[in-house]
């Protein structure tokens, strides 16, 4: 029987929740059946049985969080029973000790006439044994029958198989004595001259140190004990494991030590944080929910990219009466083209026509990563909180169909069933925060991109259109970028090609 420890789900997960278990304890599972539904920071995954066998432990309760790399479930693998009773009989086979002993009494008794079919079965007997033997039994069974050699008749079968048996360790028949002798032979040394033995190496001299006990400075650089996902978790809250005490067995710290020192306390031996200060906010009444999950991820990302990368923005607005016009001109079969879909089908070429709108800033590197193709993100938002959902070749797929596929996609975001390379493949992210009837805003960069746009809501008011004021229906876009990677310039030239598609399709028969 052996733990099923939970695995690594990429992408940096340190830990999942157990949302529901597919099995129980006693079942008979197959591999790679799915035996529970975890959910993650970033979406739902079906975890598959690594072998078949039986159920023996559940190591979480259905709603409870697992550290990547804790137990997960006891499983006994199918057929561990059998393998272990035949393993059982094989031992009791190999450590018969009568085996080498019974040619050794048989040669020490009177001999027998040559050729008798007693002398023959007790010279194979004793060959037999002597190939089922380890080196060191071969060598007893050699000495004892040396020993006992002379009672027997010259040219005696029994006496030609004990040495024949001797000479080679293997299980040959006793009718070949007459064969000739086969010299032994150390690999790497050569044929060995009579009277020499092996060549054994001279022994080595040590000296014996007397250990003092480690320096307060080897002390302070030891390592702390912590698994690697909770390293991770220590490093994104900005603690020192080196302060840290552990409670966890042998003193390994846990995710709930760093907690607890992220939050100003200290972690008592019973395992519970304790405050340093008071609870309360000035008295106030207030309600606290934990940050796990979707939340916890969205927070530690948007902090990262907010406080890593310059942001900057510019944004415009724009008449796309137009626009709007072409598109409900060219529903067909009650497909539609969404003003989304439009918008992202604008952002392909004008990404073309400035590269640095679709690449990324690699610190560590001192590089600007620039990507080959467009992988557009869209922003969705759920129950659980803020998902960018990959839209697979949006940049080759006709109005009706890419409008379908966000579709798709978005639906996928909000029931947590999409992989982790829809949820991280994207290189350039689009929200549509006008679904929410604002009229725009400033978005964080998604990490490891260097633009974001936000489109904000359509609406209608005066315009000037040929010279005369009218209704139109008008949007403003927001661009954030990375002032690591683009300037004010590009960043501009970027939104205004995006702009001035939207404002008129036509042009993109000139790109």
């Amino acid at each position: 029987m052996s733990d099923f420890m939970l695995p690594d789900l990429g992408e940096g997960l340190t830990e999942a929740t157990i949302v529901t278990w597919n099995i129980a304890v006693g079942d008979e599972v197959t591999r790679n059946q799915a035996i529970a539904e975890v959910e993650t920071a970033k979406a739902l995954v079906e975890l598959p049985s690594p072998r078949a066998g039986r159920i023996t432990a559940l190591h979480a309760a259905e709603g409870e969080t697992l550290a990547v790399g804790a137990p997960l479930i006891g499983l006994e693998e199918a057929g561990a029973a059998r393998a272990g009773g035949s393993g059982a009989d094989s031992a009791d086979s190999a450590d018969a000790p009568d085996a080498p002993d019974a040619p050794a009494e048989s040669a020490a008794a009177p001999a027998a006439p040559a050729g008798s079919a007693e002398t023959a079965g007790s010279a194979h007997s004793a060959d037999t044994a002597d190939s089922a033997d380890s080196a060191d039994s071969a060598d007893s069974a050699e000495s004892t029958e040396s020993a006992a050699a002379p009672a027997a008749p010259a040219g005696s079968a029994e006496t030609a198989g004990s040495a024949h048996s001797a000479d080679t360790a293997d299980s040959a028949d006793s009718t070949e004595s007459a064969a000739p002798q086969r010299q032994q032979v150390l690999v790497g040394y050569g044929p060995m001259l009579p009277g020499t033995g092996r060549p054994r190496r001279r022994p080595r001299s040590f000296e014996t140190v007397p250990y003092e006990g480690r320096s307060e400075q080897e002390a302070a650089r030891q390592t702390p004990k912590a698994m690697p996902p909770v390293r991770r978790h220590a490093r994104d809250l900005g603690v020192d494991l080196a302060a840290v005490r552990g409670t966890g067995p042998g003193g390994r710290i846990l995710r709930a030590d760093v907690d607890a020192s992220a939050q100003g306390g200290t972690t008592a031996p019973g395992g519970a944080a304790v405050q340093d200060g008071a609870g309360s906010s000035c008295g106030r009444a207030s309600t606290r929910r934990p940050v796990t999950g979707l939340r916890r991820e969205t927070a530690r990302a948007m902090a990262d990219s907010a406080f890593t990368a310059p942001h900057a923005s510019v944004h415009t607005t724009l008449d796309v009466t137009d626009t709007l016009e072409r598109l409900r001109r060219t529903d067909r079969d009650g497909r539609r083209t969404s003003f989304l879909a439009a918008v992202c089908r604008a952002i392909v070429p004008a990404a073309a026509r400035t590269p640095s709108a679709n690449a990324r800033f690699d610190a560590e590197a001192g590089e600007i990563e620039l990507f080959e193709q467009v992988s557009l993100g869209v922003a969705v938002a759920t129950e659980r909180g803020l998902v960018v959902a990959t839209v697979p070749d949006a940049a080759t797929l006709e109005g009706a169909t890419l409008t379908e596929r966000i579709a798709e996609q978005a639906g996928k975001a909000r029931e947590g069933t999409l992989t982790p390379t829809e949820l991280t493949g994207s290189t350039l992210t689009v929200t549509n925060v006008g679904v929410f009837g604002v009229e725009g805003g400033v978005p964080i960069l998604n990490p490891g991109q260097s633009i974001i746009l936000a489109i904000g809501a359509l609406r209608t008011q005066p315009w000037e259109h040929h010279g005369e004021v009218a209704l139109r229906t008008v949007v403003t876009l927001t661009v954030s970028f990375d002032h690591r990677v683009l300037d004010g310039a590009e960043a501009s030239r970027f939104l205004m090609d995006v702009a001035d598609v939207l404002s008129d399709p036509a042009i993109l028969l000139t790109r």
